[in-house]
This record gives structure tokens, sequence and C-alpha cells, in this order.
């Protein structure tokens, strides 16, 4: 790199999605740099015209130690990406089955990305997998490159500080907030290095909380680019991707709309898999509403209950009238003057009739213990 170039002094502040996209298109026919004093990507677009595409190379060739070519993914690598996932993330035994088949016959990566959004529960898992590899695999690549740098999907800084810091990227004397800026993004930078970039481990721990987690839109900064030859200006590589779901893994399709539009030749729309799940058991329950109805026509009706209707237990408070109403509906039969029941034992219930002729018994005992004293002594 020659000396006249001059020197950031803040690390790079890279779209990790827009390098993940380059990383998937880059192929044989496309070649994508990435600038090593800025940051921003050439893509040597081939459709651009021939003196175009020499002075670029010219460029190239000038400042070789500049730019650097994204590497290539090869065929070996593309199966052992789809076969890792297959591997790890599928479960169900005929799916994994399929996806293997598939990636061992030709146009691999096209079928299989097909077959993966057509089921939507393995489409979820398949992102979150490509995007956790991809993002390891940019780590190493910028690594060999010691290249300075930090994501700017993972700065936690506002969107005009970020601008002011892109601005003054080479000056030397910048504002307080943006020295503080400067301090934090050296300190983030510090962590791509670390062993933990390559290897991520689950926390250990009491997990946190868990909170109603808001999803918000990424707020990216516009590219402020002040050191670009005239010469790239051309190829410079810009696109709007916000997330890991608009990179398609294939060098074939442009964009996820592309990719979807082009699935057996014709539009295809994402169907929510909960709706999908919901009518499926609607359609069950439909099913066995069926089988009981036609229960019902062949046994009939039991005394005017509706068949397989659930007894509910009643409150405890509404059980006495529950009570009094069987008692209204039973017939009153006087059962001691029938002589069905025996007459009750023991000593009696303390009631209103008791207390009135406690007296009366008092009275007779104590005659009874009189005329037992007598007998005694005659005797």
């Amino acid at each position: 790199m020659k000396s006249t170039t001059p020197q950031a002094k803040t690390p790079l502040i890279l779209r990790y999605h827009r390098l993940m996209d380059a990383f998937a298109k880059s192929d044989d026919e496309r070649d994508f740099y990435l600038d090593k004093v800025e940051g921003f990507i050439l893509y040597a677009d081939l459709d651009k015209g021939l003196e175009e595409l020499e002075i670029l190379e010219k460029e190239l060739l000038t400042n070789a130690a500049r730019y650097a070519l994204l590497p290539k993914m090869t065929f070996y690598e593309v199966k052992k990406f789809m076969e890792g996932f297959v591997h790890e993330k599928v479960y169900d035994i005929d799916t994994k089955e399929k996806l293997l088949d598939l990636i061992s016959a030709k146009e691999a990566r096209e079928n299989f990305l097909e077959f993966i959004y057509d089921h939507l529960t393995e489409l979820e898992k398949w992102q979150l997998y490509y995007q956790e590899r991809s993002r390891i695999r940019i780590i190493e690549w910028l690594r060999q490159q010691n290249i300075h740098f930090v994501f700017e999907e993972d700065l936690e800084l506002p969107k005009n500080i970020v601008e002011k810091v892109k601005r003054t990227l080479f000056d030397a004397k910048v504002p307080k907030d943006v020295n503080q800026a400067r301090d934090m993004l050296s300190a983030k930078a510090k962590t791509y290095y670390s062993n933990e970039a390559l290897n991520p481990r689950p926390k250990r721990g009491r997990p946190p909380k868990q909170v109603a987690k808001v999803e918000l839109e990424p707020q990216m900064t516009v590219d402020i680019y002040t050191q670009v030859p005239s010469a790239c200006r051309t190829f410079l590589y810009i696109p709007d991707i916000a997330s890991a779901a608009s990179v398609t893994f294939s060098s074939k399709f442009e964009t996820e709309e592309h990719l979807l539009a082009s699935l057996r030749g014709s539009p295809r729309l994402r169907v929510d898999e909960k709706l999908e799940a919901l009518s499926q058991r609607l359609e069950s329950l439909r099913h066995l509403s069926d089988r009981l109805a036609g229960a019902e026509k062949m046994f009939g009706d039991d005394k005017g209950r509706k068949p397989f209707q659930p007894f509910i237990k009643p409150k405890f408070k509404d059980t006495k009238s529950i009570e009094i109403m069987r008692e209204e509906a039973a017939p009153k039969i006087d059962l001691a003057t029938e002589g069905i029941l025996p007459k009750k034992r023991g000593r009696p219930r303390k009631d209103d009739q008791a207390e009135e002729f406690a007296p009366q018994k008092r009275r007779r005992f104590a005659i009874k213990k009189v005329t037992q004293i007598k007998s005694k002594k005659d005797k």
C-alpha cells in the first residue's frame, strides 16, 4: 500500500449483511474486492463497458495491496455447508434423507433452497444457521487480512454519531462526542479478534428474565466514502440489505424475491406457519365432530340428553340448591309411619324439642335411682 494513502483513525465500519451477500455471490464469473483503507466493496461487473473494465483492472494492479479479493466458495465448501445444517439442525428422518439426496445430485444449491422454502419449519432454522456460519467465515477472512473493523449491525451508537465518525475517519482532531465514539469502536473491534468470536458459547449461570422483545427495524446510516478513486466509482457495490433473509446463499438469484418468483416457475408467497398449523387443527376437529355425529345417529339420544356431554361438577355453593330441587321432585313418604326405618338409638341430638323435655327426663332419672336404692336395702 502506498505511503500517500491516508490512515484511518478508527476501525473500519463494515456492513455485515452486505459482506454476507458478496460472499454468497462471489463465483468464477463475479469478483468482489474489499477496500482496506475505507471499507467499501467493489463489484467487477462484466456488463460494464470494456474501457471502464480496463481502467478498473489498472487500478487494482497498481494498488494491489489496497484491495482484497473476496474468496470464492468451492463446491466442496458449499456441500459441507448444507450437510452441516442437515446433520445439526434437521431432526425428521424423512426430511434429512430427502435433503441428503438433493445435496448429492446436480444443482444442489438451487434444489436445496427450493425444498427449504417449501418446508417452513426448516426455513427459519436454515436462515439462523446460515447467518451464524457465514459470520464466522467472514470474521476469519477479515482477521487473515489484518483489517481493524467493526460491524455496523452490532453498534449501539446513535445514527448521527456513526455518520460523524464516517465523515471524520481520517481527521486527527475531532469533537468530544466523536472521540468517545472512537474509543467505543476500538473496544468493540477487539472482540472480533477474541476466541469467542469464532467459537461462540452459550452463557452460563441463571438465564435473564424473559421480557417481551421489541423488534425494531435496523437504522442503517448512509454510505459516506471520501477516498474512492475515480476508476472505481462506477463499480461500488452498495445494495440496501438489512437482514440475513435477503441473502439467498446462491449466486443464481439476486434477491429473495427473485428466488421466490423462480420457484416452480410462478410467484410464491410465504405462508405463516402458525396459520397453517391452525388450519390443520381445525380440519382435525371437523373430522372428529363428523364422527361424533355419526355415533349419535347410531345409538340415539339418552333421554333427551346430548351424547358425549361432559358432567360438570357443581360448585360448593350450588350443592344446596341442587339437593332442594331433588327433594321437591322426589315423592314424599313418611318412612317412620310405614315402619321401614328403625328407631334411632343413642343420645338424642340437642335441639329445641330436647331442651323442652329436659326437666321431665331428670325427674324420671331421679325416681329410677331412688327405687333402685330401696330395692337394695330390702334385700
